[in-house]
């Protein structure tokens, strides 16, 4: 009798481990289904989007290449505005630097003077 309750027991407990496995393996598979449901559904969509996106390229570079001449053309009118511009302004800027020239030098002698000085101060090491 004991024998009989020890092997049923045994028999159930090999039962419930097997089912243990079972379900472990049947949540493996229906993880790797849904795995593979969202692999395809990316595939499919990009399948589906990629001929989207190389249209659009497509047409940027049809716009590229329209609004070229018109860019050419804006350059070619600015080009003698901005040289304008350069000779009214560089004697201006030129008549400045000469003006500014000597308080800077003056300022950098004044700041090295300070450096040396406070080098003086300071204990030797």
């Amino acid at each position: 009798m004991k024998f009989s309750l020890v092997a049923a027991l045994v028999v159930v407990l090999a039962v419930a481990h097997g089912k243990t496995y079972l379900i472990n393996d049947m949540s493996k598979v229906k993880a790797l289904e849904v795995t593979n449901t969202a692999q395809t559904y990316m595939e499919d969509s990009r399948a589906k989007i990629q001929p989207l996106v190389d249209k659009v390229q497509a047409e940027a570079a049809k716009l590229q290449e329209q609004v070229k001449p018109f860019i050419a053309n804006i350059e070619d009118q600015i080009k003698p505005l901005t040289e304008n511009l350069n000779a009214q302004v560089k004697p201006l800027t030129d008549n400045f630097h000469t003006q500014v020239k000597p308080l800077t030098d003056m300022m950098e002698k004044f700041f090295q003077q300070v450096m040396d000085q406070t080098k003086a101060l300071l204990p030797p090491q």
